[in-house]
């Protein structure tokens, strides 16, 4: 006889041995966060730009009468920057009571991920897994799950003296 919290699982179709991951784009790949971490997915909206941030640092925002600091993610994981349009969106994310706003270019879904199908960031070529969790198996496409305490850990160690505290 199944519980009850089974019969929810498989009528909703959340896996047992998974995590949910709020999955968006950014130019043509897919990224995924623990759902746990994001707080909001806003709309873009402009930022107000602080001195001396460094170039990944848009600026900050006023999230109803708190100041959250605004981080561009392309930037952030060496990418180019792009215009932002009309699917461009902040994702709020709440980590270590921090909070930092995230740009994406486009929220995609909610996928529940079996630890089966998530494998170690681990590449013989060298490149700079440092906010990469995994990389997992979603239907045909692949997700790079990031590590979402580590991208603020980062920005703490990368912002100037005094940005940190925003």
């Amino acid at each position: 006889m199944a519980t009850v919290i089974e019969d929810v699982r498989e009528e909703t179709g959340i896996a047992a041995d998974g995590n949910q991951f709020l999955t968006f784009s950014i130019g043509n790949e897919e990224y995924g966060i623990d759902i746990l971490k994001v707080q909001e997915i806003k709309g873009f909206v402009p930022t107000t730009r602080i001195p001396n941030s460094p170039p990944h640092v848009t600026g900050v925002l006023n999230l109803r009468g708190t100041i959250v600091p605004v981080i561009d993610l392309r930037l952030r994981l060496g990418m180019p920057l792009a215009e932002y349009g009309t699917f461009t969106v902040i994702i709020v994310l709440a980590v270590n009571a921090k909070v930092v706003g995230a740009i994406v270019d486009a929220v995609s879904d909610v996928l529940t991920i079996p630890d089966t199908d998530v494998q170690s960031p681990d590449l013989a070529i060298g490149p700079d897994v440092r906010f990469i969790d995994g990389i997992a198996r979603a239907a045909d496409k692949l997700v790079i799950l990031l590590d979402a305490e580590a991208l603020l850990r980062q920005e703490e160690l990368a912002a100037p003296d005094g940005a940190a505290e925003l």
